[in-house]
């Protein structure tokens, strides 16, 4: 694990790097003591000028201050924690219904992630799995030997739980629900992520929900994917702009 870097500067935060931008700043972990009321451009200028390599990055990045997304006007508070990421490669009680949000380094056993959503009542499951694949359209990096993914992992279960709420409020009859994304090495043709949505019936909306889960997770889930194949490797990054509090 990375030693976190503590830089004396009276309002003291902690500041956390992710894929392209960590890779640069050769951390990603640091803390700060910065003037009161700061702002999230305030900080990104403090940042800027103490790691000149990441000025560029942390224009054009993604911010969330304390599990949430933030622009530059948002107010940096005492003890907050500050998140810099690139756009994603995509609170509330816990729900009643079967709801899996996890983020692992182990295999996905599909099986068992199933029999953990279904309910009596259930009939039906809608499934979509991400593979990792071998042959991809990039110029840069046309073949992948290997990706290996990357997650702000707080942020990201508690956004992959959002997503289990939007989807039961546009499919009520959805009962179960899993998200699970593996993160670290992934060879070509393993599974990265499964989607499942169990509910009495087939034509209760299980196949929409899972299209509508992994496109919404690749949209406000920070979870980012290294490529690497016999030309080099390259950070994957997005193009949505996640909104405030989105």
């Amino acid at each position: 694990m990375e030693k976190a870097e503590i830089i004396p500067v009276s309002n003291r935060v902690r500041v956390l790097f992710f894929a392209g931008i960590k890779e640069k700043a050769k951390t990603g972990e640091l803390f700060l003591e910065i003037p009161d009321y700061s702002s999230v451009l305030d900080l990104k200028r403090i940042i800027a000028d103490l790691y000149p390599a990441i000025k560029e990055g942390l224009q054009h990045s993604i911010v969330a201050v304390n599990l949430e997304f933030a622009s530059d006007d948002t107010i940096v508070t005492q003890g907050a924690e500050i998140a810099f990421f690139p756009p994603v490669s995509g609170g509330a009680d816990v729900p009643e219904k079967p709801t899996l949000c996890i983020i692992q380094e182990e295999e996905i056993a599909i099986n068992e992630v199933i029999q953990n959503i279904v309910t009596p009542t259930s009939g039906a499951v809608g499934i979509f799995t991400g593979v990792v694949r071998s042959v991809t359209q990039r110029v840069v990096i046309p073949v992948t030997d290997y990706l290996i993914y990357e997650a702000y992992i707080p942020m990201a279960q508690e956004k992959m739980m959002q997503i289990a709420y939007e989807i039961r409020g546009q499919w009520p009859q959805i009962e179960g629900i899993a998200i699970v994304q593996r993160i670290g090495r992934l060879d070509s043709g393993a599974i990265s992520v499964l989607i499942a949505c169990a509910a009495p019936h087939r034509h209760s909306g299980v196949f929409d929900a899972a299209s509508y889960a992994i496109n919404r997770l690749k949209e406000i889930v920070p979870i980012w994917k290294q490529e690497t194949g016999p030309d080099g490797k390259i950070w994957v990054e997005g193009d949505y702009r996640p909104r405030v509090n989105e």
